[in-house]
């Protein structure tokens, strides 16, 4: 009887939570420096959904770690659906294969929401630099081993995993890897000269490209982009069956209730659909998704197991 009672008592809780929130603003954390692909998405698609919750999202970056402060600071938070973080492909599918000890774990300490949105993969290099596509590239480092340089956000970053991939794929050019705290700091010595090769989703990157101070030398898609149509693919210079993109999900503390969970869910999915978002999206090349949190789940589990086979083989470690 008192089981009963109990079972009852959590379902009208679970339902009153669920019809009550959101009651306050939500907090959505970005583990990562302004300036990158993940910001990007979180301003944008937060602010749809806003509009449906009718409670504002304070997005607020909090990089350190490779995302790992961040991600450690939400996997301890109160569970009610108020404090939120994008996950990514690092933070959910790399870091936790990287040989070191995290503030969480990837699989056990969240709740999946949504996927959101799937970024292109854009390998460029700095106009000064000597060559014209990927094949171009992969010869200049050949010819000159260990001297171009290739910044990423960080140590296990998607721009690092992805320029990893890459190299495993062409049969291991020697390329310098510069890890900054960020894409947006990768991107300013990008542009600046500093370094000389440069991979990230192509929000941070498409303004520069088109401003003519980098060149986009391939992108990660099977196909090419239609706001870079003379931009070939990795796949389409030779190596058949190569793709990589930067992935951007919602997650929260593990323990939500299931109501708060499904809301957050349902009206994610609206938002990267709207025509507001959409068209955003489409000017910076990134694909909305929307999924369920069990296809979210779903899709995680898959891009662990692809990701831990490149880092094992690259033999990439945490700093």
């Amino acid at each position: 009887m008192r089981k009963a009672l109990f079972i009852f008592l959590s379902a009208v809780v679970t339902l009153a939570q669920g019809q009550t929130y959101p009651s306050k603003p939500i907090r959505l954390i970005v583990p990562f420096a302004p300036g990158g692909s993940s910001e990007f998405v979180a301003r944008t698609v937060s602010a749809e959904m806003a509009k449906a919750l009718g409670q504002n999202f304070v997005v607020e970056n909090k990089p350190g770690g490779g995302g790992n402060i961040a991600m450690g600071e939400v996997a301890r938070a109160e569970p009610d659906g108020y404090t939120l973080i994008i996950g990514h492909i690092g933070t959910l599918a790399a870091n936790p294969f990287m040989g070191q000890e995290l503030p969480y774990d990837a699989n056990r300490d969240f709740a999946p929401i949504s996927l959101l949105v799937k970024v292109v993969t854009l390998y460029v290099v700095h106009a000064d630099v000597p060559v014209k596509d990927l094949k171009e590239l992969i010869a200049l480092a050949r010819r000159e081993p260990g001297k171009l340089n290739y910044g990423s956000a960080g140590n296990a970053s998607a721009g690092h995993l992805a320029m990893e991939y890459l190299k495993l794929a062409t049969g291991g050019i020697d390329l310098q890897h510069v890890p900054y705290k960020g894409t947006g700091p990768m991107v300013i010595d990008l542009v600046a000269g500093r370094t000389q090769v440069g991979v990230a989703g192509t929000p941070p990157l498409l303004q520069h490209v088109k401003a003519g101070k980098l060149r986009a030398v391939a992108v990660g898609t099977p196909g090419r982009l239609p706001v870079l149509p003379g931009v070939r693919s990795v796949a389409e210079q030779g190596y058949p069956g190569f793709e990589t993109s930067q992935w951007y999900g919602l997650i929260g503390p593990a323990r939500m209730p299931d109501s708060v969970i499904k809301r957050l869910s349902d009206e994610a999915a609206k938002a990267v659909r709207s025509r507001a978002v959409l068209e955003r999206l489409a000017t910076e090349s990134a694909i909305p998704v929307g999924s369920t949190p069990r296809e979210f789940a779903q899709f995680i589990a898959k891009e662990q197991a692809r990701w831990k086979e490149v880092i094992q083989k690259a033999h990439i470690k945490a700093d």
